[in-house]
């Protein structure tokens, strides 16, 4: 049986990664272009890569998958593929939370998953990481590079760690059910008492907006806000809108669309290489 599925990407938060698999094989996409087809039955080993355009097109070249592109099972699954929806439901509704230490509420998102048997595997470690500066770079301010201070990512990744105090705690929750709780929407409380702090804060989670527009369950008030927030980001938000579950200003994501085609035209294919990185399956 073929199940098809999304679920949040990390540690650390990376998107909402699109999952089809079989009992031999499973394919991944962060960005609804391109596809990472991995052997199930081998520790999860990448046999190769297909474009959706490929794949919605039946079009499965043989030197993309090696000797693998002859197996029925993974034919199957690429037919499959070819007709499937994006985005997908998400499944992961068990969330590990880090707790703020005076108030004891969710205060960032450390782990995922989808099923009460998955729980006991992950670690249970009362620590949250930051996207890295290698991955997603948050723009510093004049005075931050005049003071060679270190990057954005890693500054909040200590201010989390410290709001969550020496004897830091995390606890489980099922999304379905702990309705009473305050969960930040965008993954990480807003809300700091020191000022830099907040706008340290801000800063990460509006360089991360193409990545959070992929989360599922937000209001159009929270979506909109992080539409405004990605505009400096044409690029990203070209290659991850296809799994946005919704758009509040059309007009804007193809003004963005529009931007990131002209700017990837101007360039010697640099852009092209970043887009088609493998950023999105490095940390599962």
């Amino acid at each position: 049986m073929i199940k098809a599925f999304s679920q949040k990407l990390m540690p650390p938060f990376s998107g909402q990664v699109q999952i089809v698999e079989s009992d031999t094989y499973r394919a991944l996409t962060l960005d609804s272009q391109m596809w990472e087809i991995q052997y199930v039955k081998r520790s999860h080993i990448r046999v190769g890569t297909m474009t959706a355009s490929a794949i919605k097109s039946r079009n499965y070249p043989a030197s993309q998958l090696d000797k693998d592109a002859a197996d029925p099972s993974l034919l199957e699954l690429l037919d499959y593929m070819a007709d499937v929806e994006l985005p997908l439901p998400s499944i992961d509704h068990y969330e590990y939370w880090l707790l703020d230490s005076i108030s004891n509420e969710p205060l960032a998102l450390v782990y995922s998953c989808s099923e009460q048997e998955q729980m006991s595997k992950f670690p249970s470690r009362a620590n949250w990481t930051a996207l890295p500066d290698a991955v997603m770079p948050v723009e510093k301010t004049a005075e931050e590079i005049e003071s060679q201070s270190p990057p954005v990512n890693y500054r909040l990744e200590c201010a989390v760690s410290e709001r969550a105090g020496v004897n830091a705690k995390a606890a489980w929750f099922d999304r379905r059910e702990d309705s009473d709780q305050a969960f930040p929407p965008f993954l990480i409380k807003e809300d700091w008492a020191d000022k830099s702090m907040a706008d340290l804060c801000q800063r990460y989670i509006d360089r991360q907006s193409p990545r959070l527009l992929m989360l599922n369950g937000l209001s159009n008030i929270q979506r909109e806000k992080l539409e405004k927030a990605c505009q400096s980001y044409a690029i990203e938000v070209a290659r991850f809108c296809g799994l946005y579950p919704d758009i509040v200003n059309d007009e804007t994501i193809r003004a963005l669309r529009v931007e990131a085609r002209l700017r990837q035209a101007s360039t010697d294919g640099h852009s092209a290489g970043v887009q088609n990185r493998r950023d999105g399956v490095l940390y599962m």
